[in-house]
């Protein structure tokens, strides 16, 4: 780390600890020429993703559109917040592992509907007819079928 105030390129660390946000870690330096110090923050750096829409569009990946539709299946059924967090925590965990900078929205999708299938049915059904569009009774009758057999 080159000194901001004499621009010499040694100088040592003499302390660090998580910045108040805990997400970076703060540093105070010195330099080894001039004596001065100075801090530092570290942060992680993340690789932006990017969610590829049924239409071709792009947009950021936003984690709370997942929990929206999550919450709205889960409406008025006996699963903890703890469970749902957990459930969304693995989805978001899957994707960024992946290591990919566009990941299509039907991958997310088929996640959150395989995560669902084991957390409970009735959101289960609730998600994929909403998700999968269903257009009339049969369809989701095909469906409720699937999840019987």
């Amino acid at each position: 780390m080159k000194c901001p105030f004499c621009g010499h390129e040694n100088t040592r660390v003499i302390d660090s600890r998580p910045a108040d946000d805990n997400n970076s870690i703060r540093r105070r330096r010195i330099c080894d020429e001039c004596d001065k110090r100075f801090t530092t923050y570290e942060k992680v750096e993340t690789i932006p993703l990017v969610v590829v829409k049924k239409d071709d569009n792009r947009e950021p990946f936003d984690r709370s559109k997942i929990e929206a539709g999550v919450l709205r299946a889960c409406h008025k059924r006996p699963i903890s917040i703890n469970k749902i967090n957990q459930l969304i925590d693995e989805i978001e965990t899957e994707i960024y592992s992946r290591e990919e900078k566009e990941i299509p929205s039907e991958v997310i999708g088929e996640m959150v509907m395989e995560k669902l299938k084991e957390l409970d049915m009735v959101a289960y059904v609730r998600f994929s007819s909403v998700y999968r569009e269903f257009k009339d009774v049969n369809t989701f009758m095909d469906e409720l079928k699937k999840v019987l057999k």
